[in-house]
Parts: structure tokens; sequence; C-alpha cells
């Protein structure tokens, strides 16, 4: 290996620990979007790939569209086929809401005179998609080992108090993206603020 890549890749390890530590402490890792060069955002992408797919793929599963999905005899009653739907479905949404989401970010950054770039609100959109991203790995195998695939059709068992109970984590992890979304563009812009030396 050389020298010039390794550097590289202690960087990249560096943002999947920032990554994990987005629930621990999110301001370190909204900190260290300051950095925008093109080596840190490299590093970054990987990442923040990851946070796009999974919470891309969690908020598709959660509309009210998957919920009727094997009553069309498109998907055979086959949950794989609405898997694997959720999983194209939450590439290509995760894709869009992070290309407009983060533009509509950027305009509320500019507000605030964060100070930010268009790449610095895509990811900051990404990491705060987290607590979505860990709904998938963490709620969506319990519910789906719970319910099965009445999940995906209307007038399922899928009802009742612990529907209510999955329905509100689901909630929770929404409540505190937009939480993080919050602090990640304080964050900025309390970075943004010093190092210009306003206060």
């Amino acid at each position: 290996m050389n020298a010039a890549a390794e550097p590289t890749l202690s960087l990249q390890k560096e943002w999947w620990i920032r990554t994990f530590g987005i629930f621990q402490r999110p301001r370190m890792v909204f900190a260290a979007l300051r950095d925008d060069s093109n080596e840190a955002a490299e590093a970054r992408q990987e990442p923040v790939l990851a946070m796009i797919v999974l919470s891309g793929i969690a908020a598709v599963l959660s509309t009210s569209l998957a919920g009727r999905l094997l009553d069309d005899p498109v998907f055979s009653n086959s949950v794989l086929a609405v898997l694997s739907w959720g999983f194209v479905g939450g590439i290509v949404y995760g894709t869009i809401v992070f290309w407009f989401g983060g533009l509509l970010v950027h305009a509320l950054a500019s507000v605030l005179r964060a100070g930010s770039t268009y790449r610095q609100a895509r990811h900051v959109l990404a990491f705060a998609s987290a607590p979505l991203a860990l709904s998938l790995l963490l709620v969506w195998p319990v519910r789906l080992a719970v319910y099965g695939d009445d999940l995906f059709r209307s007038g399922g068992s899928d009802g009742g108090t612990g529907e209510v109970v999955f329905d509100l984590l689901i909630l929770g992890s929404y409540v505190w993206m937009f939480g993080l979304l919050a602090l990640g563009l304080l964050e900025l812009r309390n970075r943004s603020s010093s190092s210009f030396g306003i206060s």
C-alpha cells in the first residue's frame, strides 16, 4: 500500500466510527462536517450512502402503500417480492430525498447563515437520518417476526396495542431525525459564526 492511500483509509475509518457515534455524540459528528475538503467528503461517502439506502428503505416500508402491497396480485403474495420492492424503492426514495431534501436543507442553512455548502447540507441530512436507518435494523425485524406478511396486506393481524407501539417507535425515529437535523444545522451555524468571530 502506498503512503498516499494510508491517510485516506484512516480518514474513512474515522468516518465509520463517527457514523456510529451519531447516536451518542452527534455534535462531534456534525462539527466534523465543517471540513468540506474533497478528501474529507470522499472519506465519508460510504457512511453517507449507507444512511441514504437504509433510511430510504425504512421510509418506504413505513408508507401506507407498503401496508397493502400484498392485496395486489402483481406481488403474488410474496413477502420476498415486497422486500425487493422496498429495497429498490428505498434506494430511489433515499436518493431523491438526499438531492432534493439536501437542497431544502441548504436553503434553510442559508436562511440561518450557517455558511455551509450544498454538499455539507446533503451530508447533514444523511447523518441526521441515522435514526431511520436504526429503525430498519432494530424495529422492522421484530415487527416482521411478530406480524409476518400481515404487515403488507389490509385487514391483517397487525393491529391493536402492539402495532401502536411499533408505530410510535417509527414515529420516534422521525422525531429524532428532525432533532438531529436541527442540531446539525445549528452546529454548522455555530462553527461558521465562531470562525468569523461572530458572537
